[in-house]
């Protein structure tokens, strides 16, 4: 009798835990939906539509090779993307602990914003789900276990405003035409094979240094401090790396597939974050 007993307990609790996962889903991607429709309402529409080459002149001589390998004269500009991403991600601080994550990715480029909506998968089949964001000037870091108990949650302070505009600058080797003057960046000299650019969105303006390879695309992109990695209780200003590679043609664009993504730390690197795009679609302005 006291097995049929353990055995209705154990379907109790496996239908208990479904029940649950199914709530905490629904529940998250409605959190999803919203971030999304806030991001739809501030996009602007987007002057020039078309890429004209005659708009690099004067720029500094790597990002002219950037955009002249990048892009084609007449490429249409970039108004949208979703993207999504698989790879791995280190949930530990001070040493290699890495779990496998899926994501998907919504990003505007006027006004810049975006949505990266992840699943990390930890021990015993639980998922941290990850809500990373740059919505209508204001930045946000939502984590939670399982999309029931917080993890994290950091939103609005000028740390986070900062640290998401620099990642949606950062990542706008996806989007390249983002990086064009008539988006809004301005590129300053550094030297042959690297630039820093300058962006801003409201009261938030971030720089960033872009280094491009020998075929002249972006290899790696640095910042002296991106104010947004978490210690303790407070965000700390930390120098923040990316790197990209796998180029690939996408709409007629020079994209990179893959990339990884490292806080560089007193002891060295430390890398956080390595992915793949498994899928892009991007829609165009008009």
């Amino acid at each position: 009798m006291w097995i049929k007993w353990i055995a209705l307990i154990c379907l109790l609790m496996l239908v208990g835990f479904g029940l649950v996962s199914l709530y905490s889903r629904s529940r998250w991607q409605s959190g999803t939906a919203t971030l999304r429709d806030r991001l739809a309402s501030g996009q602007r529409s987007i002057k020039p539509t078309i890429y004209d080459q005659k708009e690099i002149e004067g720029l500094p001589a790597p990002v002219q090779q950037f955009f002249r390998t990048a892009l084609t004269d007449g490429q249409l500009i970039v108004a949208g993307a979703t993207f999504t991403q698989q790879g791995q991600f280190n949930m530990d601080e001070k040493k290699a602990k890495w779990s496998p994550f899926t994501a998907t990715q919504r990003v505007i480029t006027q006004r810049p914003g975006f949505d990266w909506d992840a699943r990390i998968q930890m021990a015993l089949g639980l998922n941290v789900f990850v809500h990373d964001a740059y919505v209508l000037e204001e930045g946000t870091l939502h984590a939670s276990l399982l999309g029931l108990v917080t993890l994290a949650n950091v939103r609005g302070t000028p740390e986070a405003n900062q640290g998401e505009l620099m990642r949606f600058f950062a990542e706008a080797a996806w989007y390249p035409t983002a990086l064009l003057p008539s988006q809004g960046v301005r590129w300053d000299a550094i030297d042959d094979t690297s630039a820093r650019g300058t962006l801003t969105d409201g009261t938030t303006t971030v720089s960033l240094v872009f280094r491009f390879n020998p075929e002249g695309l972006i290899d790696t992109i640095h910042a002296a401090a991106r104010s947004y990695r978490t210690v303790g209780d407070k965000l700390v200003a930390m120098p923040w790396d990316c790197r990209v590679w796998a180029y690939t043609v996408r709409n007629g664009m020079q994209i990179p597939s893959e990339g990884e993504v490292a806080w560089q730390l007193p002891f060295g690197s430390y890398p956080y974050w390595i992915g793949q795009f498994t899928e892009i679609n991007y829609e165009f302005a008009s």
